[in-house]
């Protein structure tokens, strides 16, 4: 088909929508056609998911649809693979890397040597008839046992024993984090989606900051996040330095880091929320244009008709219908800069995850925090 006669996303009053602008009004104002709908951006990070949906064609689309890149993890790891869940729910990796290259190497504070790392890992369940969530976030610093796995390129990397789970997707990317995942837990990954720290930054300054409530002063040189307590509304910047601080609050570990990265999903995803559908092309336009080139996804999601349709399927998902847990683990006796799981524990939240049931709560009782909890929230 052309770029004339195929249906896809465009931009409301923009070229190949077919119809007038909707004028400027409330935040919480409907679109006034169902040919209008907008364009909805779902951004979930530390994280991160981000998602697109709309209606309309034109040029704008394939634009769109170009910036996405794309990598091919079915292939890659063949059939060897827990089945596919046939109650109806869906299980999505999704990471928050640092490229160490180009913009990234300020924000990730490390050399340009164009080396990857993951510095959040979030398994997202979405329960049948996608009303409810639950998030269970993976320590980077989890001491783990790494399958042996062959990259997106064909590079096949040998396993290892006894070391950090982030180990995974710097020694093979996309496939080798997703592979090692479904290694640790017997789940499949249904999808893959992953944001770089820029795309993050730029993201949030798109959609006008976040609001959030702090209950104590965060100081943290390494992040460059200064904070008083009270409530801001966090830019980009600010956003980016509380989901990787470490050193400014709780006890100074990777699980304090998870405990910020949870609340600031939770105010982020009521701020989408609260933002509701926008009625200006140009900020429709700018942030479809951000949040494209800021994915990677499998090649399943890789398209802007395919985030579309993924993202309707998350539109109910309020703040207040997501449980976030950080996977049952204990301080590692031999390094307390480590973790290791509780492997009876953390069986509970896969098993419930399997059978699409809520986390029981005794499977997080006793567990190593970071003592970071209510630090941050939602303004």
């Amino acid at each position: 088909m052309t770029a004339e006669s195929t249906p896809g996303p465009g931009i409301p009053g923009g070229p190949g929508t077919g119809g007038p602008r909707d004028s400027a009004g409330g935040r919480r104002r409907k679109p006034r056609s169902r040919r209008h709908k907008g364009l909805l951006i779902t951004a979930w990070t530390a994280a991160g998911i981000v998602v697109l949906g709309g209606t309309g064609a034109g040029y704008l689309y394939f634009k769109l649809n170009g910036n996405i890149k794309s990598v091919d993890i079915d292939s890659a790891l063949g059939t060897s693979r827990p089945a596919k869940a046939d109650n109806g729910s869906e299980n999505i990796l999704v990471l928050g890397s640092d490229s160490r290259a180009g913009g990234n190497r300020k924000l990730g504070g490390g050399a340009d040597d164009g080396s990857a790392r993951s510095d959040t890992a979030m398994i997202v369940h979405v329960h049948k008839g996608h009303k409810r969530a639950d998030v269970v976030s993976i320590p980077r610093d989890t001491i783990i046992d790494r399958p042996e796995c062959t990259d997106t390129a064909g590079r096949t990397h040998p396993a290892a024993r006894g070391v950090m789970f982030n180990s995974a997707y710097s020694t093979g990317g996309a496939a080798c984090a997703v592979k090692t995942v479904e290694s640790l837990t017997d789940i499949r990954m249904d999808h893959y989606l992953e944001v770089d720290f820029k795309g993050f930054e730029k993201l949030i300054d798109e959609l006008g900051g976040v609001p959030v409530t702090t209950t104590k002063n965060i100081e943290d040189r390494q992040s460059h996040l200064s904070l008083k307590a009270g409530t801001h509304t966090l830019d980009g910047a600010q956003a980016l330095g509380l989901v990787r601080t470490r050193h400014g609050v709780g006890d100074g570990s990777d699980l304090g880091r998870i405990q910020l990265q949870q609340a600031f999903v939770k105010a982020l995803v009521d701020q989408v929320k609260h933002l509701g559908v926008f009625t200006s092309p140009k900020k429709l336009y700018d942030l479809a244009d951000t949040a494209t080139k800021a994915v990677t996804a499998d090649s399943d999601l890789g398209s802007v008709n395919s985030l579309m349709s993924f993202a309707g399927g998350l539109k109910d998902i309020s703040s207040s219908k997501m449980t976030m847990i950080t996977m049952p683990v204990r301080y590692d006796p031999a390094d307390r800069n480590r973790v290791v799981v509780e492997k009876n524990k953390a069986q509970q939240v896969w098993t419930a995850l399997k059978n699409d049931r809520p986390i029981p709560g005794s499977a997080t009782a006793g567990t190593a925090t970071g003592d970071a909890k209510g630090v941050v929230s939602a303004a």
